[in-house]
């Protein structure tokens, strides 16, 4: 009898060894492509790169007058965006270029600052201007459709400062913010919840604002100019609609402060977050420091070991499994044993 059916049976067993190795392989494999990319899913998905850029509130030279409020004081992880500014301070004056820098505060008004944060990466403010200024009280913006180029005309109809995105958010009020000078604060309309993405700038404290000191809700702050007060300051005293000379003279058709020349917001850009104490800037402490160490060497053994099996698992399928050889037999032609 012939040893064929033997033989397919152990090349049967063969394949199924060869294929069982191969699918543990996958299977290690798949577990270390899995730890690679464990780090990345760990510390957050699609994180902007804004969030991981600490700054250093000491590099801020050029803040408001400071009141004795804790929106004088910086706080680690607070968002932070810049406003590059093109202006014309007066008659006659060249153009002059700044950026403003400022602090929000999420801990304090949470809604508002997504709000605003989502607006800035949108590019919503890039290219309009502050459409009212008013002298000693605030500068503002946020109107979307404020982006023609020109010079404008005093007593011709201002053609833009009502829009927005038609999406409202709560008024929003915590106890540490307040009207100081410098201060971000939220526009709206005259129902408390009508603020969309207009936003002002305090030129100076303004108090007059706070909810406390109104019958109607008062309005909402929710940041501050941390560098670049002056050229607030500066784009408050552009002559306007309602001072067209730039000499405080008033004029008797005021159309709600609308600067001659337009004061344009270039872009708004998110370029970090509040770092006072350099923990993104590689200044950690000692036990931060140790505890990311610790992590590290984790990852470092995880990793070895899984590379070690691979090898190890490698090396083993390579090697040359024999299929068993089996002695020939001849059969004769006159044989008819087989033979019915």
């Amino acid at each position: 009898m012939s040893n064929a059916p033997r033989q397919m049976i152990d090349e049967q067993a063969h394949n199924r060894s060869v294929m069982g190795n191969a699918s543990k392989q996958r299977t290690l494999l798949s577990f270390l492509l899995v730890f690679l990319l464990l780090p990345t899913s760990v510390t957050g998905e699609d994180e902007p790169a804004w969030k991981s850029n600490g700054i250093d509130p000491a590099t801020w030279s050029d803040g408001p007058v400071v009141e004795d409020t804790p929106m004088q004081y910086s706080y680690f992880g607070d968002p932070v965006f810049a406003i590059d500014v093109t202006y014309t301070p007066g008659h006659f004056q060249s153009q002059v270029t700044g950026t403003i820098i400022i602090e929000l505060f999420p801990q304090w008004a949470p809604i508002t600052v997504d709000n605003m944060i989502e607006h800035i990466e949108e590019g919503l403010y890039d290219g309009i201007f502050f459409h009212r200024v008013i002298n000693d009280f605030v500068t503002q913006s946020g109107d979307p459709e404020c982006k023609t180029n020109g010079v404008y005309v005093p007593g011709l109809p201002v053609q833009c400062g009502s829009g927005g995105t038609g999406e409202t958010i709560p008024l929003e009020h915590n106890e540490n913010l307040s009207h100081v000078d410098g201060a971000l604060g939220m526009a709206r309309g005259t129902e408390e919840d009508s603020a969309d993405s207009q936003w002002y700038i305090a030129e100076t404290e303004a108090h007059g604002l706070d909810p406390e000191n109104r019958d109607d809700g008062g309005y909402a702050t929710f940041g501050i100019v941390r560098d670049g007060m002056s050229h607030v300051r500066a784009i408050a005293e552009v002559p306007t609609s309602d001072d067209p000379t730039g000499t405080d003279l008033d004029n008797p058709f005021s159309t709600a402060g609308r600067p001659i020349y337009e004061a344009k917001i270039s872009s708004i850009t998110m370029i970090g977050v509040a770092d006072p104490e350099g923990q993104l800037s590689g200044q950690l402490s000692v036990e931060e420091s140790d505890s990311n160490a610790g992590t590290t060497f984790v990852f470092i053994v995880l990793f070895v070991v899984v590379a070690v099996g691979l090898i190890v698992l490698a090396k083993r399928s390579g090697s040359k499994q024999e299929l068993p050889i089996y002695e020939a037999e001849l059969i004769e032609e006159n044989d008819t044993s087989n033979t019915t």
